[in-house]
């Protein structure tokens, strides 16, 4: 049950969350291969991207990993937006994604992100300019509004379809609220009035049972998932397999688990390289952790010994054999229970 986006239909209607920091290419590639129905780039500075700045390149990388390939784009100006667009369709994008949407001090600081929801004219200029620079679909990534006396996703979105935007996603959260509280959902209706094209709805659909009320609550096509996947790239495929049977994929054992966090873990350091790969990995094995501690497969000691062991060494061999130990004792214990 995919959503299209232009020529391009998804794999089902769950889809990953740009995350700076989280969703790089390994990450993305496994999510994708483990069934999300579409995944995003962290968020990529247009001007930067232009201007080759390494970062921002490598944040730009997926391909020949990722069907279909997916650039977030950020900035201020159209100039860059354009021309941003365009060096990312040479990278491959099949999809260009414009940010409205991060609440980050250091992006509104920059008058990027969600703080162009607070002049929406200067917003359709950036959005218009893309569309023109783009031959592939280009969609839109926003909040609620800037604060809860400025609500103005519905007219946005509308000025956005108007532009030849061809999917909107909503965080059902204003930018004030950063992550604190709970998204509302049901506010997200209200872009459905206003909008034809797809609709998705993102903020705290971490289960089934989630997924489906959110769905309920925002007249939405899909949902997208964020800070749900951390430690777990399978779960927008599992959210997918659990609204949509077929579409997705069933909860992996945790013999499966361990494959797929070793594999994660190996596509960082190569993506990364060996030493600075090491400490990007730190946080993606630490939310691993703290997930089999959540399903009480390890105690509040034993998380924190593998922290302890796993986390503040520089030697990767010694990690991954860790990561094997750590799973293997899991696994045994699970099959003694």
């Amino acid at each position: 049950m995919g959503i299209c986006i232009g020529p391009i239909k998804s794999r089902n209607r769950v889809f990953l969350a740009p995350m700076s920091g989280v969703t790089d290419e390994p990450f993305r590639m496994t999510a994708s291969e483990q069934g999300a129905g579409l995944v995003v780039s962290e968020m990529v500075a247009s001007e930067e991207l232009v201007n080759a700045r390494p970062d921002m390149l490598r944040r730009a990388l997926g391909a020949e990993t990722v069907k279909p390939f997916v650039i977030q784009l950020a900035g201020r100006e159209p100039h860059w937006m354009a021309e941003g667009a365009r060096v990312a369709q040479d990278m491959g994008a099949q999809i260009i994604d414009i940010n409205m949407g991060c609440p980050a001090r250091e992006v509104t600081g920059g008058l990027s992100g969600s703080a162009l929801m607070r002049n929406l004219d200067h917003a359709v200029t950036l959005i218009e300019a893309t569309v023109v620079a783009s031959s592939v679909p280009v969609t839109l990534k926003m909040r609620l509004g800037w604060d809860h006396n400025s609500i103005n996703a519905p007219e946005l979105a509308r000025r956005a379809e108007a532009a030849g935007v061809a999917l909107i996603t909503v965080h059902g959260r204003t930018r004030c609220q950063f992550y604190t509280g709970k998204a509302d959902w049901q506010a997200i209706a209200m872009v459905r009035e206003a909008i034809s094209i797809p609709l998705i709805a993102n903020g705290d659909g971490n289960s089934v049972e989630d997924a489906r009320q959110m769905l309920d609550a925002s007249g939405a096509d899909g949902i997208m998932i964020g800070r749900g996947a951390y430690g777990r790239p399978w779960w927008p495929g599992v959210l997918a397999e659990g609204l949509d049977p077929g579409s997705g994929v069933a909860e992996p054992s945790l013999a499966d688990e361990a494959n797929i966090v070793r594999l994660h873990h190996d596509r960082i350091l190569i993506h990364h390289g060996h030493h600075h790969g090491n400490r990007i990995a730190r946080k993606h094995i630490g939310w691993a952790i703290s997930r089999l501690a959540e399903r009480k497969f390890l105690t509040a000691e034993q998380a924190s010994q593998s922290r302890a062991s796993l986390l503040r060494t520089n030697d990767n061999a010694i990690v991954a054999q860790g990561l094997e130990q750590l799973y293997a004792t899991v696994c045994e214990q699970a099959d003694a229970a």
